[in-house]
């Protein structure tokens, strides 16, 4: 998906950074103008054919794009959801204070929850945000702020940096020197930290953003709703850990009820919550009806602990007391006592032998004494031992179908190992066509209430996630007393 907006007038220049979504709020400013008659939502967004010609930095931007869609999976392809955000973005670009300024926007083929631009208006959502968003004034607000770091020009270059303090990105740097693995591996953990603001800066972008949807015809409340939304989807993935951010960018900008509260302030200058402007659910869940969520199938899917490979035809589990995250193909997974394992899989082009693969020098602190070819639950494999540091790691390689499937296990303490090591080998498994045919990715599905139904109804029609009930209230918007009436539409998850 890959739509541009533009009003006419000379390109503004100068932005310098690939900036990362920042709907967080701080500062007390009151907005500096009033309420105007909105635009209403465009039908038929403008389109041009080039972002900013003649400008360096856009250009540097462009050149930037096709490692942006390398790392997140491509373009999102769906029509209805490209029509859906073209006709959001199009009504902003026709209320937004720039007129000098075009937009690029693309839908990212990433579950991740995050959005952001590069300079010369190139706007970037995933469709893991889009699934989170629970109407079209919340991802207005996403929109609407991220429009206003372009247009006033924020920012300074800060370079992509990998979480080195935590184990799984320890046992990339220890085992896995190739800048390639490795930065893949750092953009799994969701960590891709792209750029900070200083306070004057995100005044000034939550001031216009919301100014800018309000004027556009969009709920002006929808900027503090989406960020209590993010953080309650936060806090479900890290139980509540306030020192954890799965939510990409509130890993630099997080939610916190001041600015909520500020959120809600400057909404207060267009009116009352509840009186002001569209929030344009119907035609928001009619576009997104169908939408991927999670995984794709070709990254393998999560059902519990267990990673199915469809396309590769095996599957394996991950220990009991391990907690998995499947980003892109690339599982890590963490455990009891500062125990990890990581799992990806590379095509097999005339590898040849695993013994061989094995000692070839992608794994650092090998010992090539411990290397020795193994059957797998009849599959040809090798197992390896390493050490690095302070860390000891059980590696096992796995040929299936085309492709090598790479496990490492690491542990602090040498005789940790084996427990953790030898139940994953033990379910490594081919799978049947039956299930082969059964395995399919997750996606957003639109359910109307009927009389009678509750939260625990309409979640047990889910299939897929863990603890169905709190997800359905999360993407829905839900707090513990709203009430359901028949007719109303919702979102659920489901394989079906």
């Amino acid at each position: 998906m890959d739509y541009r907006f533009f009003k006419g007038r000379p390109f503004f220049k100068g932005m310098s950074l690939i900036c990362l979504l920042a709907l967080g709020l701080a500062g007390c400013d009151t907005m500096g103008s009033a309420y105007q008659p909105n635009v209403g939502p465009s039908q038929t967004p403008a389109v041009v054919a080039q972002v900013q010609k003649g400008d360096a930095q856009a250009a540097l931007a462009a050149r930037q794009r096709p490692q942006i869609l390398a790392r997140y999976g491509g373009e999102y392809k769906d029509a209805k959801t490209e029509r859906l955000v073209a006709r959001i973005e199009g009504a902003l670009t026709a209320a937004d204070e720039n007129p000098q300024q075009s937009f690029r926007i693309t839908i990212l083929n990433s579950p991740t929850i995050n959005a952001f631009a590069f300079p010369g208006g190139y706007l970037y959502v995933t469709r893991g945000l889009l699934g989170l968003a629970t109407d079209a004034s919340e991802l207005a607000a996403v929109l609407g702020h991220e429009m206003a770091h372009v247009t006033q020009n924020h920012g300074v270059q800060r370079e992509q940096r990998a979480e080195t303090e935590e184990i799984a990105g320890q046992v990339v740097a220890q085992l896995l020197p190739d800048d390639r693995v490795a930065g893949l591996a750092a953009l799994a953990r969701g960590k891709m930290r792209l750029a900070a603001f200083s306070r004057e800066q995100e005044i000034q972008a939550d001031e216009i953003g919301i100014r800018t949807i309000g004027e556009a015809g969009f709920d002006p409340y929808a900027a503090a709703d989406f960020l209590t939304t993010m953080q309650d989807y936060n806090d479900f993935l890290t139980g509540g850990s306030s020192s954890t951010k799965a939510v990409d960018f509130l890993a630099d900008h997080p939610s916190t009820p001041q600015r909520v509260a500020l959120a809600r302030q400057r909404a207060g200058v267009f009116g009352p919550q509840g009186k002001v402007g569209e929030r344009g659910r119907d035609y928001y869940l009619s576009g997104i009806d169908g939408l991927l969520y999670g995984p794709s199938l070709s990254d393998g899917l999560m059902r519990g602990n267990t990673m199915l490979l469809p396309e590769i035809g095996v599957q394996f589990s991950f220990p009991q007391g391990f907690s998995a995250e499947n980003n892109g193909g690339v599982v890590q997974a963490g455990g009891p006592q500062d125990s990890a394992i990581r799992f990806d899989s590379i095509a097999d082009d005339d590898i040849g032998s695993l013994s061989d693969y094995m000692s070839s020098g992608w794994v650092t602190g090998l010992d090539k004494a411990s290397v020795h070819a193994a059957t797998i639950r009849g599959l040809d494999g090798a197992v390896a031992s390493a050490a690095a540091g302070k860390w000891f790691f059980d590696i096992f390689v796995v040929r299936a179908n085309g492709h090598i499937l790479r496990f490492i296990v690491a542990t602090d303490k040498r005789q940790a190992l084996e427990p953790i090591a030898t139940p994953l080998r033990d379910s490594v498994r081919k799978m049947t066509d039956s299930e082969i045919r059964g395995a399919k990715p997750l996606r957003i599905r639109i359910v109307t209430a009927v009389a009678g139904d509750s939260a625990e109804t309409l979640a047990a029609k889910m299939d897929g996630v863990s603890s169905p009930v709190d997800i359905f209230k999360i993407i829905n918007g839900l707090s513990e007393t709203d009430s359901f009436q028949p007719g109303q539409r919702f979102k659920i998850i489901s394989s079906r």
